[in-house]
């Protein structure tokens, strides 16, 4: 059933594809916005109780519908499921703008290509060169990747129904917009920030783990060693870097932004960031992503078995 409700979903993604924009997504923030208005008084306390006010109803509701359909028919749980996972992951959540700058850059629209990186990203784009915005787009695109399609995809594995898609989704949403502020007196958000980094743990590393698997094994575990600490984002370094020496492509260094220079590592070992790179990223992702549905079939196979 849990690889079933994958493929249907996947596959209904990529014929019908549901942007990050949509309403349901759009009413969940709603609701965030009015339980932070309602609650913050600057104690983590309050924080704990708006992020279990924000997440632990959907979920439940969500595991309660899924076993009340699967008693009246499994049919109807698989349905269910490929709904829940339409929503909550997939491809075409980040690989639109990321096809948009690969097209615009292929055919010599380097402007096109700076408008839709700095509309997918929020990062001023006019004075990076064509280098520089292959290797953002490249960043933007493993780490958008994870959040939508692995880190979604493991906790729907892992818990019953479609309740773990719907807990890392939420949780990562309020991770970056509760837990992702830098003020020492603003102790809302610190419960969604750890909540979310203690989600994010395995499957970050079983991710950087299919990227070496699937790309340049030795390259890749080298760069994830070494280099993943020097990101400002552990978690976020260890995709990077792991997916930067699978594709023997540099990362990070730095950036052309605001008219300074913004200082980052380097990560990666090879060639320097151009278009043809953007390609096999996704060819990358894509790898990546048909090795762990072949681990949840022989998981299912064994299951079954027992």
């Amino acid at each position: 059933m849990t690889l079933i409700s994958l493929i249907f979903a996947l596959a209904l993604e990529q014929l019908r594809p549901l942007g990050n924009r949509n309403r349901v997504w759009h009413i969940f923030t709603r609701y965030a916005n009015h339980l932070e208005r309602n609650l913050n008084a600057g104690a983590n306390r309050h924080g704990v109780f708006a992020w279990m006010l924000a997440i632990l109803p959907p979920v439940l509701l969500s595991l309660g519908v899924y076993y009340a359909l699967y008693a009246a028919n499994p049919l109807l749980a698989i349905l269910w499921n490929v709904l829940v996972l339409y929503l909550t992951m997939g491809f075409r959540h980040f690989s639109s703008a990321f096809s948009e700058i690969s097209l615009a850059l292929a055919e010599g629209r380097d402007l096109d290509a700076r408008l839709a990186l700095s509309r997918w990203t929020g990062q001023p784009a006019a004075e990076l060169s064509v280098g520089e915005i292959s290797r953002l787009a490249i960043e933007q695109g493993v780490v958008d990747s994870y959040r939508h399609v692995f880190g979604t995809m493991f906790w729907f594995v892992l818990l019953p129904g479609p309740s773990g898609a719907l807990l890392y989704r939420l949780c990562s949403m309020l991770g970056q917009k509760w837990g992702s502020r830098q003020a020492e007196e603003d102790r809302f958000g610190r419960f969604a920030g750890s909540a979310a980094a203690w989600l994010d743990w395995l499957p970050v590393r079983l991710t950087a783990a299919s990227f070496a698997v699937m790309g340049d094994f030795e390259d890749a575990v080298y760069c994830w060693r070494s280099q993943a600490r020097t990101w400002g984002n552990y978690a976020n370094g260890i995709l990077l870097a792991s997916a930067a020496g699978a594709l023997g492509v540099k990362l990070g260094d730095p950036l052309r932004q605001d008219y300074s220079i913004k200082f980052r590592p380097e990560l990666g070992l090879g060639d320097e960031a151009d278009p043809a790179f953007l390609k096999s990223a996704v060819g990358l992702v894509w790898r990546s992503a048909l090795l762990w549905l072949f681990v949840v079939l022989l998981l299912s196979i064994a299951n079954h078995m027992a």
